[in-house]
């Protein structure tokens, strides 16, 4: 039987070793590739054309949602599983809008981690059970009056990026960022960056400050 290939999106050495070798012992799986930031994971993508990629979310330069839309735009057929510590409805939903076929928790056991990999690959798709109650419950607040686009540049404004970063981030241009810096503030009622980013942080949307 061919092994299915796997490239592993992660900027921990440790872990992404671990895996590799727990995976490649399976004899279901080879991991082919590891990338350290999302930008490293589209091109290898576009290179390679894995069978599926294990997407960690927070990342230099790229974060895991936008590499997985970047990525699914190029070739559909990839299956995506991200693999993150992040329990927020932002980042679970977030993911799986951008295409992604599962969202499982590093925390997770290796033998539940193997029944994502095969449940995606399968064509069908997979949400850790401790999370799961995040696609359907959570009480309304500001941040359900942001759209899509509007969630991802408050991410990486609160993630210190600037207008022109952000632009060239999402091929938009900087006037059409400065439009959804305008829609933050007056839907959120915050006019500062500082306010900003300790709203995305206390809304889990980025991870503390080590």
């Amino acid at each position: 039987m061919k092994k299915k290939t796997i490239i592993i999106v992660d900027d921990h050495r440790v872990f992404h070793h671990g895996i590799t070798q727990a995976l490649d012992a399976t004899g279901e799986f080879r991991v082919t590739s590891r990338a350290v930031t999302g930008a490293q994971a589209v091109s290898l993508a576009e290179k390679t054309a894995p069978d599926l990629i294990l997407m960690d979310i927070s990342m230099p330069d790229l974060n895991g949602m936008e590499a997985t839309r970047r990525i699914l735009a190029v070739n559909p057929d990839i299956r995506i599983l991200a693999l993150s510590m992040h329990t927020e409805k932002i980042y679970v939903k977030g993911m799986l809008n951008a295409g992604a076929s599962g969202y499982v928790l590093k925390s997770c056991s290796f033998k539940e981690l193997m029944t994502a990999i095969r449940t995606v690959l399968a064509g069908h798709v997979y949400v850790s059970p401790e999370i799961t109650h995040l696609l359907v419950n959570g009480s309304p607040d500001r941040l359900t009056r942001l759209s899509d686009r509007e969630k991802q540049v408050l991410i990486y404004i609160a993630e210190g990026h600037n207008s022109r970063e952000i632009a060239d981030i999402l091929h938009l241009s900087v006037k059409t960022i400065d439009v959804y810096r305008r829609n933050l503030k007056s839907k959120l009622g915050i006019q500062s960056v500082a306010g900003l980013t300790r709203y995305a942080l206390a809304k889990g949307l980025i991870p503390p400050a080590p």
